[in-house]
């Protein structure tokens, strides 16, 4: 581990294994969820979705529903004309269309799931009844769906405003791959396939909102990730200043990054609220939940590598189609994941030579958008996969490759084909470390006797590396203007003593309530148990966004250093005065301030007493507020990285894949809460095992849904996780304040990668390659009788 600067000299609460504060009350079910909320006079929205995938609206008669039981109003997009602005997902990208995002669709459906119309009554139940006798003539346009045949020229066009269907297309090139393949004595290439996934939160999407008629103001409490950034879309949709809309994120079961964009529902229930002057619902179920919010790992990608004979990388090249669904999704843009995919395909790796090509295109399906992970889980199985087959038509060993071509420490900061720089981290360590605890050369000669036996047993490794907590000189999203580089913190202490953390970040099983505590008591010299931490506000802080793409203990945790480091200075300059001591000499810990080497000590409570309550016993500049604002950018990021190895065997006659065993081994930087750690790695790890084996959004040929249910679209249960070691080096971030890196989307990253290697190694013997995922038992069982009927004389 690298020597820590001062700021890390006294590890006390900050590294503990706390257990979450949050966890009371969500096990107790005391937990308050938007759907839990109960306001006088709420009315209930049901909405008539579109059941084409392409179609024009002819017309729409709504006059039987209007007159149905418990009706109060129905609307269309011509209602909501004059109330709603449209929104754009703009990018300084060239290359790249804009698709306009309404509440209701206008003109045109493009997916089935678009909300068409919104009925609004006194319960679910009427609205829900009524939609029924919702009459709508569609003229039914050519289908859009299938993306390879989307970017062919004279294609139906799904935006005809655009003039394609390629909404983005973006190239990135270092070196002369060229000629470096053309003198490359080897050559390996693939065409790669990851399938559509949905987030699956185990909280569906929810908002209500309320209008104050006297002030013309607005609260939305959704289901959301982005509070603050819902808050500055709705201001610009509904004309109305920041100041008079509030969007709180309250307890939130699960994002994944499907609650991390801003929905046509949520522009609804807004401008509707604010038109009947009355509180406004809408609950999605698990149909709507599939059907239309946004998916992610789309793509389809034609990569090759060369190498030399040694196995050395010498250029690599790709074309990535990315089938981004029929929408630009707000604010991320359709360049969200396809762009990502390319950004990091060279992953850890030294790649002197690179062209990566990428398309984004529209097709008939519901829009992608932020999934755990974001392009990189593509980027790391389409690279590991291109390392494997390397090795084995090298005859080098999977672990041996990757140590030849794996970026040194001597070499960082390094930065990759495609821009991206590498700050630092332990690629090799992290592959060392993982095939130390798995026993990977013991578990090499123990898969030579499963072979012998007849057993198809496989070993997969993944490397990969992420750039986490960004900050204000790079998009989260390609090219997107808005800043999501800083975060504010706001510390207070108050008459009573009792500490207040107020953030801009949206918890939604982060546990951060609990890191971010952490983090103020360590350096304000406070008792964890004194602190409470408010987030998912949008008025708790100016320009606060929420939780995303790995960012908040970086961002957050910088922020709550800064701040609780002012009140910390603020606190012993006022017990200097009381203790007559100089505030040098003072100590703040577990709540107490102390003068060193003495028993003479006050708490933060007596200090508050004194500042707010008792009159003369300090002096005017001693009486200054107990609170600190403060802003933090990491300015670039940081760099996080791990390996994972996987072990499965595949059941000859069932074709299902079993997991046996499973090594994390992550380089994440300091750790607040080892706890909470582990468990943010397990989860992304069976969030990762799902989209290696199980999951997996399927569109018929007329663009029609066909798992639109937990019966079709399969998820893992605990029975499918395997068992877990994980290992981290805790090396201390060089670029971020307090040390840390993100982690929250490793697991997803590497899981996928290490599993279809290990399906690959397992099946080798006969000649199978695992270039598609999920790896389900149907297209195992199609691999493998292809493989037999190729062998047969």
């Amino acid at each position: 581990m690298n020597d820590a600067p001062e700021i890390h000299a006294r590890p006390k609460i900050v590294g503990a294994r706390i257990k979450r504060s949050e966890d009371p009350r969500l096990l107790t079910g005391v937990g308050a969820y938007t759907d839990d909320r109960q306001v006088m006079r709420v009315l209930h929205v049901a909405f008539r979705r579109s059941d084409q995938s392409h179609a024009r609206i002819r017309a729409v008669d709504c006059a039987a529903a209007r007159m149905a039981p418990g009706i109060v109003a129905v609307f269309t997009a011509d209602d909501l004309s004059d109330l709603v602005k449209p929104l754009v997902a703009t990018s300084r990208m060239a290359n790249y269309y804009a698709t306009p995002i309404l509440p209701l669709a206008r003109g045109k459906v493009r997916y089935v799931g678009e909300p068409v119309v919104g009925i609004v009554a006194d319960s679910r139940y009427h609205a829900e009844d009524a939609l029924e006798l919702i009459a709508i003539d569609y003229e039914p346009l050519p289908i859009v769906i299938d993306p390879e045949q989307a970017v062919r020229p004279g294609a139906p066009l799904l935006h005809d405003e655009a003039g394609t269907n390629v909404i983005v297309s973006r190239e990135f090139k270092r070196g002369d791959p060229e000629a470096a393949f053309a003198s490359a004595p080897v050559h390996i290439k693939g065409r790669f396939r990851m399938h559509r996934k949905s987030p699956v939160a185990i909280e569906p999407r929810a908002c209500i909102a309320e209008y104050e008629p006297g002030r013309d103001a607005l609260t939305l409490h959704s289901a959301t990730q982005v509070p603050g950034i819902i808050r500055d879309a709705l201001s610009s949709a509904l004309d109305i200043p920041g100041h008079r809309i509030r969007v709180v994120s309250p307890d939130v079961g699960g994002g994944f990054g499907g609650k991390g964009s801003l929905y046509p529902e949520e522009i609804f229930v807004c401008a509707v609220a604010r038109h009947l002057r009355r509180p406004v619902k809408w609950t999605g179920d698990r149909l709507e939940d599939f059907a239309a919010s946004s998916q992610g790992f789309d793509e389809i990608v034609d990569a090759e590598l060369a190498l030399d004979n040694d196995g050395r990388i010498l250029a690599l090249q790709a074309d990535v189609i990315g089938d981004v669904g029929a929408y630009s999704i707000y604010p991320w843009t359709a360049a969200l994941e396809p762009v990502q995919v390319v950004s990091f395909l060279p992953g850890p790796y030294r790649v002197q030579n690179y062209r990566g090509r990428v398309q984004a295109v529209a097709t008939s399906k519901a829009p992608t958008g932020p999934y755990r992970g974001v392009g990189r889980p593509i980027s790391a199985f389409v690279m590991e996969r291109l390392m494997d087959m390397a090795a084995a038509k090298l005859g080098i060993d999977a672990k041996d490759i990757r140590l030849r071509n794996l970026i040194a420490d001597d070499e960082l900061p390094y930065k990759v084909a495609s821009g991206i720089v590498w700050d630092k981290s332990g690629f090799q360590e992290c592959l060392h470390k993982a095939c130390a605890a798995i026993g990977y050369d013991a578990l090499r000669a123990k898969q030579k006797q499963a072979r012998a036996a007849g057993r198809w047993v496989g070993i997969g490794i993944a490397c990969y590396a992420e750039l986490t907590g960004i900050g204000s000189r790079i998009s989260v999203a390609p090219g997107m203007p808005i800043n999501t580089g800083t975060e504010t913190a706001i510390v207070r202490i108050d008459s009573t003593g009792a500490i207040t953390a107020t953030f801009g970040i949206a918890s939604h099983g982060q546990g951060l309530e609990t890191t971010l505590a952490q983090v103020v008591a360590e350096h304000l010299g406070a008792r964890f148990e004194d602190i409470r931490v408010l987030q998912g506000d949008s008025s708790g802080v100016a320009g606060g966004t929420g939780t995303y793409a790995s960012r908040s203990m970086v961002l957050a945790g910088g922020a709550a250093t800064l701040a609780a480091g002012k009140v910390r200075e603020k606190v012993l300059n006022a017990a200097s005065h009381l203790l007559e001591a100089s505030a040098t000499d003072l100590v703040a810990e577990d709540g107490k301030i102390s003068v060193a080497g003495t028993d003479r000590s006050i708490t933060f409570r007596d200090v508050a007493r004194a500042v707010y309550a008792e009159m003369g016993r300090l002096p005017p500049d001693a009486r200054g507020e107990l609170a600190a604002t403060e802003t933090y950018d990491p300015v670039f990021g940081t760099t996080s990285s791990a390996t994972h190895i996987a072990v499965v065997e595949i059941d000859p006659e069932t074709y299902e894949v079993r997991v046996e065993r499973f090594a994390v081994a992550e380089d994440c930087g300091r750790l607040v809460n080892p706890l909470i750690v582990d468990g943010q790695v397990h989860g992304g790890v069976a969030q990762g095992v799902g989209a290696a084996l199980y999951e997996e959004v399927v569109y018929d040929a007329q663009g029609q849904i066909t798992t639109a249910s937990l019966v079709d679209y399969l998820v893992p249960s605990a029975c499918e996780i395997p068992p877990m070691q994980v290992m981290h080096l805790e090396s201390y971030s060089p670029t971020t304040l307090g040390g840390f890196r993100g982690l929250g989307e490793g697991g997803t990253i590497g899981a996928p990668a290490a599993i279809a290697n290990a399906v690959a190694d397992a099946l080798a013997p006969l000649g199978i390659e695992i270039n598609e995922l999920p790896a389900t038992p149907e297209r195992l069982f199609r691999l493998i009788e292809a493989a037999r009927a190729r062998a047969k004389p």
